[in-house]
C-alpha cells in the first residue's frame, strides 16, 4: 500500500495524461502511450516502465480496463466507456469493499485460510481482514471447516453458498466432470500440492533444457483427481490446436473410456478457441492413444 501511494503521489500528471490519451485516441496498447519506454524490472520478467505501472494502478482503481488483445498484448480503454451497462457501479466504503472482496476470494478458492484470502485478488489490499472474517462468520456468511489430512493449523473457511457443494460430494448428487485447467489458474501451485498431491510448475518460465512436460501445460482434472497434463499450442493461422504431448499421472486410469473423455475435452477446448481440429503428435500415453482421437 505504501509503495502504491508513493508511486501515485509522484506520478499524478502521468495518470492524468494516460486518461487524457484514452479519451482522445480511444483504446491503446501499452507501447502506444506517450512517454512509454520499454524496460525490465529487476526480476527480468515484467515491464518496469512507469506507464505499465500506472496502467496497473488505474486498473486497480477501476478507471481503466483491458478491452481487448493484440496477440499477447493488452489493449486498454476507459472503464466508463467499456464496462457493460449491467455491471453494478455502486461505490463501496472500505468496509463494504473488504467484505465483498473476501467473499469473492473465498468463493473462487473454494476453501481457504485467511492467508490465502489475503494473497488472492486484490492481493494484500485488505486493511483489517481478521475483523472482516470474524464479522462474516458471526453473520453465517462464511463457516469454519476442517480438512482432514491437511497438515495446517488455524482457521479454514468455506462460503455459505458453497456448503451444499461440500455436502453433495460423495452423494449421488455430485457428478464428477473432466476439465483442463489453464496454466495460470489460481488453484495451481502450493494449493494443488497440499490438497491433491499434484506438483505443477509453469515450465514456460524455465530454461528449455529443464522442461519436463512442455511450455504451456494444462493439467487434466477428472472429478477430484489430477490424472494427467497436456501441452497445447494454438495455431491461429491454420485454425488448429496442436496437442504437443499428453502425459498420464502415476495411478491414472488407463481404460479407453478415460482416453475418449480426454479426447472429447480437448476437442471441446479446441472449438472454444475457434480451431477446426485438434492435431496430436506421437507423445501420448499408450493406454490412451487409440481412444484420444
Amino acid at each position: 500500500m505504501r509503495r502504491a501511494s508513493k508511486f501515485l503521489a509522484e506520478n499524478k500528471e502521468l495518470g492524468k495524461r494516460i486518461l487524457g490519451e484514452l479519451r482522445k485516441k480511444g483504446p491503446l496498447q501499452t507501447n502506444q502511450f506517450q512517454g512509454y519506454v520499454r524496460s525490465k524490472s529487476p526480476d527480468g520478467w515484467t515491464s518496469g516502465s512507469d506507464v505499465s505501472n500506472m496502467l496497473f494502478y488505474l486498473m486497480m482503481s477501476g478507471e481503466v480496463m483491458v478491452v481487448g488483445h493484440s496477440g499477447l498484448k493488452n489493449i486498454w480503454g476507459l472503464t466508463e466507456e467499456f464496462l457493460p451497462k449491467w455491471v453494478d457501479r455502486k461505490e463501496l466504503t472500505e468496509k463494504e469493499f473488504e467484505r465483498e472482496a473476501a467473499q469473492r476470494a473465498l468463493r473462487a478458492l473454494g476453501t481457504a485460510a485467511p492467508r490465502e484470502i489475503h494473497l488472492y485478488f486484490p492481493r494484500g489490499r485488505y486493511r483489517n481482514l481478521e475483523k472482516t472474517l470474524e464479522d462474516l462468520e458471526r453473520e453465517s456468511k462464511i463457516h469454519p471447516v476442517h480438512l482432514e489430512g491437511l497438515d495446517r493449523k488455524g482457521d479454514q473457511y468455506i462460503h455459505h453458498r458453497d456448503v451444499h457443494l461440500l455436502e453433495s460430494i460423495g452423494s449421488s448428487e455430485w457428478e464428477p466432470r473432466m476439465t483442463l485447467l489453464a496454466p495460470f489458474d489460481n488453484l495451481l501451485g502450493g494449493r494443488t500440492r497440499r490438497l491433491f498431491g499434484f506438483d505443477y510448475i509453469h515450465e514456460n518460465f524455465l530454461p528449455e533444457n529443464k522442461r519436463k512436460f512442455g511450455t504451456f501445460v494444462h493439467p487434466i482434472l477428472w472429478g477430484d483427481k489430477f490424472i494427467g497434463r497436456t501441452d497445447l499450442r494454438m495455431d491461429r493461422e491454420k485454425e488448429k490446436l496442436n496437442v504437443i504431448s499428453v502425459h498420464a499421472e502415476p495411478g491414472a486410469p488407463g481404460d479407453k473410456e478415460t482416453g475418449a473423455k480426454i479426447g472429447e475435452t480437448i476437442r471441446e477446448f479446441a472449438e472454444f478457441l475457434g480451431a477446426n481440429e485438434a492435431e496430436y503428435s506421437g507423445r501420448v500415453p499408450t493406454a490412451w492413444k487409440s481412444s484420444l482421437h
